[in-house]
């Protein structure tokens, strides 16, 4: 069975980040390792949720696996919580990658043309860093304009995706990943671009409604399906269609927008899809 260690946050009650990997690339078949960043009561939208960061835990646990002999197929990264978080994990990349492992890394930091709270505006530039020793990195439209320096709009053509692809495979990694692509009103897109300059495009439907954990629930499921040995545009695929299929659930539970997205119900489509 191959091992994946999953890198991000854990909040208790939400579903996003460790709450949805852990589950998701279980039942993909992998063996799922999990390193908490940050532990959260609840995740962020929730009033008064209690947050510690886990920064001085990270090196004595890895430090352990690395006595252990612990290898792993896939080398995950998500949400850090701050730029010595950010240099923790190069270390672990560092110590744990190998010529045959795959190091994903997914520069969780804004969205909607932003950065999240609590990061200030050097935070891009310390996540630049960590995707340099990527192989797969998977931005958003707004990560990814805050990683190259492009101007973040809401529409996008083909020239600008491929500039911003170019971009990131600039920054080291071998293969570039960017969702939340608009070319019209009615879909949402997802592209893959090598550096080859092979550029695939995979779009869905766009259902007009935001939830929690969607991000994380396509990174998990793109690293897990490359972790398997899907190409690219498989990858891509499989993910961008079980996050719609789950938003398509989803809409239909009113405690959805606090709690997210409802991923457990349509674990089978996932299932059906890689023929498990």
């Amino acid at each position: 069975m191959k091992r994946i260690v999953s890198i991000q946050d854990f909040s208790c009650i939400g579903k996003c980040s460790q709450s949805i990997a852990l589950p998701v690339l279980s039942a993909m078949g992998l063996e799922c390792a999990a390193l908490p960043t940050v532990l959260l009561s609840s995740h962020t939208a929730f009033d008064g949720f209690v947050s510690r960061e886990l920064t001085d835990s990270i090196a004595p646990i890895t430090e352990h696996w690395k006595i252990l002999g612990i290898r792993f197929d896939t080398i995950y990264t998500g949400y850090l919580g701050s730029a010595e978080q950010i240099a923790q994990v190069e270390h672990i990349i560092k110590t744990f990658g190998t010529d045959d492992n795959l190091v994903f890394v997914d520069p969780v930091m804004a969205d909607h043309g932003r950065l999240y709270a609590g990061f200030g505006p050097d935070f891009p530039e310390a996540m630049k860093t960590l995707c340099r020793l990527a192989d797969v990195i998977t931005p958003n439209v707004t990560e990814a304009c805050l990683l190259t320096g492009e101007t973040y709009r809401e529409r996008h053509d083909d020239a600008f995706l491929r500039a911003l692809m170019e971009k990131l495979l600039a920054l080291g990694a071998k293969t570039a990943i960017v969702t939340g692509i608009r070319m019209d009103e009615t879909q949402m897109g997802v592209a893959a671009m090598d550096r080859a300059g092979k550029l695939s495009l995979h779009n869905t439907e766009y259902i007009p409604s935001v939830f929690y954990g969607t991000g994380d629930l396509f990174a998990s499921t793109c690293a897990g399906a490359l972790t398997l040995g899907l190409p690219a545009e498989e990858a891509i695929a499989l993910a961008a269609d079980y996050v719609v299929q789950t938003i398509r659930v989803t809409v239909q539970d009113a405690d959805a927008r606090w709690y997210g997205v409802d991923f457990e119900q349509t674990l089978p489509y996932l299932m059906k899809r890689l023929g498990k």
